[in-house]
């Protein structure tokens, strides 16, 4: 393995994608800003931000044009969700949480498979979630114990899941669970789970530090019956399929990385003219001009990152060879986006504090980010493993 610089995978962003990024930000600037700090206040599911994206044709943004979606690919998923999350955190997650519950069925979906749930996302008919997580397996998928047994024409799940967000209000929810319990990762397989299946109890709404608005609870099967056909690709091939899957998805959460970063530049900027100490204005001081360079070069940086994974995506290449820039993506955009927060309630001082101000809600929706869909820690030990070919 090279550790050169593949110079042979450029990207550019077209008229399209300029005008994906100017319509987004005037619809999240007119429509989205105002909820924003009610949605996290109250915890309430915003129903109303997402008949809104599905009015405007959002949720279908990154899925072909044969299943009714826009054909903007990963690239403009994430332009899109950059644009909704400089202005609240929430509201993404309808695009990135339906982006990774679509992944599998994209990359191994049956035919009917895709007709249906592609399609149903896209229209905003059917929403999604995925679900690895379990009390003692995060990170360690192979650890997982939720047991999925063919009985007749059905499957049969029994077990226990965690943190899977979006999950009350889920359509389908793509389910990983053991079929072989003793291959370790080579006995997982993917289901598509109805979200109103006998079986299923879906416990109440997690006490979140960020990211409120969308509820994340625990998944309990019991006896839960799905259809046979409800496999997603071969049994026991489900890992395969889920990694492929986050890699795909892992720009989006780096997109809500930039997003949350810019947000906190452009508000902290913006006070730093207005607010004065010892009779000048504080962006005249250096340490506040330090902080706002650090933040505008983290965040340029990672937005160059965050659209050079996607594009490897849409270009059809998210296997292992380049596993380490979607990892890259996602823990230096996140990484970014914490420091961006930080840095941003520093420069409001006491006021940063205050709820008044979003810098203590973006510094808190921040926080996610680092740990969600394989913390920074197993990010960065998946980009030194894969460089090193180890």
């Amino acid at each position: 393995m090279t550790l050169a610089v593949d110079a042979a995978m450029p990207f550019a962003l077209t008229g399209a994608h300029h005008l994906l990024r100017e319509s987004v930000r005037g619809l999240a600037e007119r429509h989205i800003a105002p909820r924003a700090a009610d949605i996290d206040e109250t915890e309430e599911y915003p129903e109303d931000i997402f008949a809104l994206m599905k009015k405007q044709g959002l949720l279908g943004i990154y899925l072909p044009e044969e299943y009714g979606g826009a054909g903007m690919g990963v690239l403009g998923a994430c332009i899109a969700i950059e644009e909704i999350a400089r202005v609240c955190s929430n509201s993404p997650l309808f695009l990135s949480v339906f982006l990774l519950a679509t992944r599998p069925v994209v990359i191994a979906g049956s035919r009917e498979q895709k007709q249906r749930l592609l399609s149903g996302v896209a229209s905003g008919e059917l929403r999604g979630s995925f679900s690895t997580t379990e009390p003692h397996a995060g990170s360690d998928i192979a650890a997982m114990r939720t047991l999925a047994t063919p009985v007749g024409g059905e499957w049969i799940i029994n077990g226990r899941k965690s943190f899977c967000t979006g999950s009350p209000h889920a359509d389908f929810i793509v389910l990983a669970a053991k079929t072989d319990p003793g291959a370790g990762v080579r006995g997982i397989s993917l289901f598509i789970v109805p979200g109103d299946s006998p079986g299923l109890t879906i416990g109440p709404p997690e006490r979140k530090m960020g990211m409120r608005g969308i509820p994340t609870c625990g998944l309990f099967f019991d006896d839960c019956r799905i259809p046979a056909k409800n496999i997603i690709g071969e049994e026991n091939r489900g890992f395969r399929t889920a990694m492929f899957g986050f890699n795909q998805a892992r720009p989006g959460i780096g997109a809500r990385g930039v997003g949350l970063a810019q947000g906190c530049l452009d508000y902290a900027s913006a006070y730093a003219k207005e607010r004065e100490a010892f009779g000048t204005p504080i962006a005249r001081h250096q340490a506040v001009q330090f902080m706002i360079a650090d933040m505008f070069m983290d965040i340029e940086a990672a937005r160059l990152l965050v659209y050079r994974a996607a594009a490897l995506v849409d270009a059809g290449r998210f296997g292992k060879e380049d596993v380490h820039y979607f990892s890259a993506a996602k823990c230096f955009a996140s990484d970014a986006a914490m420091k961006a927060a930080l840095d941003g309630v520093q420069i409001l001082g006491g006021a940063g504090y205050m709820k008044d101000h979003p810098l203590e809600r973006f510094m808190r929706d921040a926080k996610q980010l680092q740990i969600i869909e394989g913390t920074n820690q197993i990010q960065r030990s998946v980009i030194a493993r894969n460089l090193l070919d180890s």
